[in-house]
């Protein structure tokens, strides 16, 4: 499809009104950014209702997520998940408590380390997790419909670039 054949969307609009109003400024990063946030936040809101869908909040799906891709027997340090999750050891160990209290996890004494302990998902936690998943996965899979495989993987790689300096 031709630039001339793509409909026109909301950035377009705004774009063409900045170039206006502000000839003098060089608005073209808004093509790119300005479509990235409008799309983060339509992906926060899938990601918000498959969530929801299986009584999850977007902070327990990140900490369950964690333990379930550490494989089994599923359960890491808390402070891996605070790396893993990038909240504060306060704010983990809150979280730990809330799904431990519904039974998503548990916490057992680490081996390795008397005073350490190691937190691990619980076969309700899995199960709750892995559905959540697969629904965030399906609702995604709907965000790029209007892309084909290659085009996806273009895209992929070109927000790599952008995104490896911050990752580092």
């Amino acid at each position: 499809m031709s630039e001339a054949q793509r409909p026109e969307d909301e950035v377009d609009r705004l774009v063409a009104a900045w170039r206006t109003e502000r000839p003098d400024l060089d608005v073209e990063p808004l093509q790119v950014l300005s479509r990235v946030s409008r799309l983060a936040k339509h992906l926060d809101r899938a990601r918000r209702a498959a969530f929801a869908e299986h009584d999850l909040e977007p902070w327990e799906f990140d900490v369950l997520t964690a333990l379930r891709r550490a494989g089994k027997p599923y359960e890491l340090s808390p402070g891996t998940l605070l790396r893993a999750t990038l909240v504060t050891s306060g704010t983990m160990t809150n979280r730990i408590d809330r799904l431990a209290q519904a039974q998503l996890v548990r916490r057992r004494p680490d081996p390795e380390d008397r005073r350490g302990v190691l937190v691990s998902l619980t076969e309700r936690g899995q199960q709750r997790v892995d559905a959540a998943f697969a629904d965030l996965l399906r609702r995604e899979h709907d965000l790029l419909v209007g892309l084909g495989g290659a085009e996806q993987a273009v895209l992929a790689g070109l927000l790599r670039t952008l995104l490896t300096p911050f990752d580092t």
